[in-house]
């Protein structure tokens, strides 16, 4: 088992060495874009006390009721209650007002902590654009719009996994260029009553502002903060999300990891990448001083540091292209 070194590779360097042609983005990249998507939990955002438009008593009665703090499933729940109502002729104006409270609250949530679009500088997306075509997948478990809204910069050269009416083909996945997975899901999709996923066709301004606004049984597919074993139940009943996972778990290349913590609440991703025992692993560290650049170097060992076929690398993520400090966007005084 490897032990840790203070020392840390440049990106450049590293890569030339050992290329990756695979990336798997954690929370960690979309913050160092903007800082309020450091938040702890988007569940406790929506159920904050004293706050408008937040999750009412009822409201959090149906998560703990069903054991979780993700979004997906229980709106999915109310309207399955309200087809199933309608159908047995019982009044569903309860489960019906449940339900438009709780994306209520969500969009609130969402809108709150989201990055505006207008904030969101033409440079920035370019060179978002451009680092990202250097992968040949690109594995995400974050659900906000950066990456949709860099892919839509300059599609031409990223992978079209939808057909023509936005729904998930897997007939699709072998088209030309980069892919880009949302293992998580993501604001610009949505899931339908029986599994299937569709993607909102919208312009980049558009995304944040309407990803909430469906047809009725379409509910926002992204799993939100909880346990590994709750996002993972989410995931198995999402056609697409399957899909992104079962891919990550036969990445055998090169892999780099940025921004990814991969905590006990991402133990699915974990066993994900060590089912698929990649030749080498290219992780992000912040050099935030030598005791923290040890302790994060240990934390991954700990994860991957027994696979015997997996050699583990470490570079500082400031050097590379998803990292630069210039890509941070100052947040207006009136969102701190």
């Amino acid at each position: 088992m490897p032990a840790p070194d203070t020392h840390l590779a440049t990106w450049p360097a590293l890569d030339q060495r050992h290329p990756c042609d695979a990336l798997l983005l954690g929370n960690g990249a979309s913050r160092a874009l903007w800082k309020p998507f450091g938040y702890f939990s988007l569940f406790e955002e929506a159920q904050r006390a004293g706050r408008k438009k937040g999750l009412a008593i009822s409201d959090q009665a149906l998560f703990k009721s069903l054991s979780t703090e993700l979004f997906e499933p229980v709106l999915s729940a109310l309207n399955t209650t309200v087809r199933a109502n309608a159908a047995l002729a019982i009044n569903s104006t309860a489960p019906l007002n449940r339900y438009y409270s709780i994306k209520e609250a969500l969009i609130h949530a969402v809108r709150t902590l989201h990055l505006p679009w207008p904030l969101m500088p033409a440079t920035t997306l370019a060179t978002l654009n451009q680092a990202l075509r250097g992968y040949r997948n690109i594995y995400t478990s974050n659900y906000d719009l950066i990456l949709p809204w860099a892919v839509q910069h300059a599609p031409q050269g990223f992978a079209e996994l939808f057909d023509e009416q936005g729904f998930f083909d897997v007939r699709r996945t072998r088209s030309e260029g980069t892919r880009v997975l949302h293992l998580h899901g993501g604001l610009h999709l949505l899931k339908l009553p029986d599994g299937t996923t569709r993607q909102r066709s919208a312009e980049s301004a558009e995304l944040l502002d309407g990803f909430a606004v469906n047809i009725p049984g379409e509910v926002p597919l992204f799993v939100n903060e909880d346990r590994s074993d709750e996002k993972l139940r989410a995931i198995r009943h999402s056609d697409y999300l399957n899909w992104c996972l079962g891919q990550l778990a036969q990445e055998s290349q090169g892999l780099c990891l940025f921004g990814q913590h991969l905590d006990n609440s991402d133990q699915h991703l974990v066993e994900a990448v060590r089912q698929a025992r990649p030749r080498h692993l290219s992780i992000a560290i912040r050099p935030l001083g030598e005791a923290s650049v040890i302790n994060q170097q240990q934390h991954y060992i700990d994860r991957f540091g027994d696979l015997p076929a997996t050699a583990l690398h470490f570079f500082d993520a400031s050097t590379h292209p998803l990292g630069l400090a210039e890509l941070a966007i100052e947040v207006p005084t009136a969102r701190r």
